[in-house]
C-alpha cells in the first residue's frame, strides 16, 4: 500500500490516533480486518491501524532499505521492540537510560497510552538505522492488554540480551545484580 504517495499520506495521518480518528484509513485497512463481535476485536484493530500507520511514516532511508532475509527465524527468535531498543543502545542511537526507561513504562501502561508514544520511538529508531519487525510488533501491540506483563518481559529480556553482549558496561552491571 505504501507504494502509492496517496495511501502512505492516509496512512500516516493516523499515527498515535485511536482508530475512530482515522477515517482516512478506513478505505485502506477494513478490507484487511475480519469483522466480528470479539470483545478483543477493538485490540487488534487498533494494532493494525497503529502499524500501519508507523509503517507509512517510515522515513525515506528506511523504506529504501529491504530487510535482511537470510533464512526464516522461527517466531520466538525474531527481533521485537526490545532486542530493537538494545541494538540502539549498542549503536549508540538511543542512551542506555532512555531506552530502558522507555521500556519500564510501557510495561506499566495499558494500550491506550502506548500508542501515541510510538511514533517518536518507532522514528528514532528508524532513523538511526534499527529495524523493526513489523509483524511482531503488530503481535504484540494485539495482544498487548490481555498480555501486558508477558509481552513487557520479553521486551525487557530481549533488551538486556541484545544491549548487553555489545555493551560491555550493561555486561558489567547485569553481571554485579546477579551477585
Amino acid at each position: 500500500m505504501c507504494a502509492s504517495t496517496q495511501a502512505r499520506a492516509a496512512l500516516r495521518r493516523g499515527l498515535g490516533l485511536p482508530v475512530e480518528r482515522c477515517t482516512y484509513m478506513h478505505r485502506y485497512l477494513v478490507p484487511w480486518l475480519r469483522d466480528h463481535d470479539d470483545q478483543h476485536y477493538g485490540d487488534v484493530r487498533r494494532a493494525y491501524y497503529a502499524v500501519a500507520a508507523l509503517i507509512a511514516a517510515r522515513p525515506r532511508s528506511a523504506r529504501d532499505t529491504t530487510p535482511d532475509q537470510d533464512t526464516p527465524m522461527p517466531w520466538y527468535e525474531r527481533p521485537n521492540l526490545g532486542a530493537s531498543l538494545g541494538q540502539a543502545v549498542a549503536k549508540g542511537v538511543l542512551k542506555e537510560t532512555s531506552a530502558e526507561s522507555a521500556l519500564h513504562l510501557m510495561a506499566r501502561q495499558s494500550s491506550d497510552a502506548i500508542h501515541p508514544g510510538l511514533p517518536a520511538l518507532v522514528r528514532q529508531l528508524l532513523s538511526g538505522g534499527i529495524p523493526i519487525d513489523w509483524a511482531v510488533l503488530l503481535e504484540d501491540l494485539t495482544w498487548w492488554n490481555r498480555s501486558r506483563d508477558r509481552i513487557a518481559t520479553r521486551w525487557l529480556e530481549s533488551y538486556f540480551r541484545t544491549a548487553s553482549t555489545t555493551n560491555p558496561a550493561l555486561a558489567d552491571s547485569a553481571e554485579e545484580n546477579d551477585r
